[in-house]
């Protein structure tokens, strides 16, 4: 048995979970959800998968996204939830194959994945040690699984004062401090308005800048939501495409995640991403703007099905 699953905060708190519930010990496989939407991963019959797509070939799947809404019978839960982690926490509870003790990692999972951040937590995270601890998780070719399983055995027998004490955590936490210190700044230089939506192009630079996704809401609190774009590498073959609403206001009509699922795409119904072919995205990105510009729900239902 093997749980495969997705290298972000959920992520990595659903292997924490499957884990003791299930009582695996084998390898974690790490995917990103484009993978099982292409069918570039292995996906075996004795899989968990949690945080993805579905993948017909797995035994069992847990998600939450609403552009993954199933339309066949599966073996698992699929709930609309503030985190996949807490999805699998309440059927094994239920089961009791799980019991109080990760209530705190749980909610602060739901709590991070969700959103749900006030202004103090997103401009400081550093005097909040789960958020901090979500914004150490970044996928770069996948050169940090080490570093993802690392998380996975700490959180299993460790509390947060713990996890963030350790040498490696610590070091990549300081590190995250440091590159939102001078991400605010990339935010202000690329980042312009139109029509209440904050549009933040990073394609112009050959290094794109990390930091904390949902710091632009504070910056631009007149914007209903947020499009950043930047390439995927130095060959600019892919844009990177992410939407989101702004946290701090309901304005916004548009269900991302279903609008991007069109394209290749998905997520929740506030943010979601897709990777744009750079060759043809012009129209795509036209189509997607104006959407977001009328504001309005029921666009994304007549969106041209342009080739991703």
């Amino acid at each position: 048995m093997r749980i495969v699953t997705r290298p972000d905060f959920d992520g990595i708190v659903c292997a924490v979970l499957l884990r003791m519930a299930e009582n695996i010990d084998t390898d974690i496989l790490w995917v990103e959800p484009n993978e099982i939407q292409k069918g570039q991963a292995e996906i075996f019959d004795n899989d968990i998968m949690a945080n993805l797509p579905y993948s017909p070939e797995c035994g069992m799947w847990f998600d939450h996204h609403i552009s993954n809404k199933p339309n066949r019978d599966f073996t698992g839960v699929f709930e609309i939830a503030p985190s996949a982690a807490g999805v699998i926490y309440k059927y094994y509870k239920e089961k009791n194959r799980l019991d109080d003790k990760y209530d705190e990692l749980v909610l602060n999972t739901d709590i991070i994945d969700a959103a749900d951040l006030n202004i103090d937590q997103v401009r400081y995270p550093e005097n909040y040690p789960y958020i901090l601890l979500s914004m150490t998780i970044q996928n770069h070719e996948y050169k940090d699984i080490d570093y993802w399983n690392r998380l996975v055995d700490l959180l299993m027998k460790k509390n947060i004062d713990h996890v963030i004490a350790d040498p490696e955590v610590k070091k990549r936490c300081y590190k995250v401090i440091k590159e939102n210190t001078a991400f605010e700044k990339h935010l202000l230089t690329h980042t312009k308005v139109i029509n209440k939506i904050s549009i933040t192009d990073f394609r112009p630079l050959d290094t794109i800048p990390e930091g904390n996704r949902f710091l632009t809401y504070s910056l631009f609190p007149e914007a209903i939501a947020s499009i950043k774009l930047r390439f995927d590498g130095p060959e600019h073959k892919n844009i990177l495409l992410s939407i989101g609403h702004n946290i701090f206001q309901k304005a916004c009509n548009v269900n991302i995640g279903n609008l991007l699922a069109k394209y290749g795409g998905g997520g929740h119904a506030g943010a979601g991403g897709c990777t744009l072919n750079a060759q043809t995205a012009d129209k795509i990105l036209e189509n997607i703007f104006e959407i977001m510009f009328q504001n309005n729900l029921h666009a994304a239902d007549h969106v041209d099905q342009c080739a991703t």
